[in-house]
């Protein structure tokens, strides 16, 4: 009995190799597009940011520092995040 399953081990692991390339080339079809929506998203959040911070400083705000590295912060984050996806993929 354990012979018989020793020789069929070898047939399952390559089905699994095969729906693991399967995967792999499927998924990186779908990096393009989510890194240049998150791209997108970064330019919103940035515009979104830069009009807040101007309307807080024309207005006299003293939170101008507070404001401007939080949302100068999510934009780094979310360029720098599309970079890491890109390179962990090698794309």
């Amino acid at each position: 009995m354990a012979f018989l399953l020793a020789l069929s081990v070898p047939a399952f692991a390559q089905n699994g190799v095969n729906g693991l390339n399967t995967a792999t080339t499927t998924l990186k079809t779908y990096i393009a597009p989510v890194t240049n929506i998150t791209l997108v998203i970064g330019g919103i959040v940035g515009i979104v940011g830069a009009i807040r911070v101007y309307s807080k400083w024309n207005s006299g705000d003293q939170d101008i520092n507070k404001e401007l590295m939080g949302w100068g912060g999510s934009c780094v984050f979310l360029v720098v995040s599309a970079l890491v996806i890109k390179a962990f993929f090698g794309l």
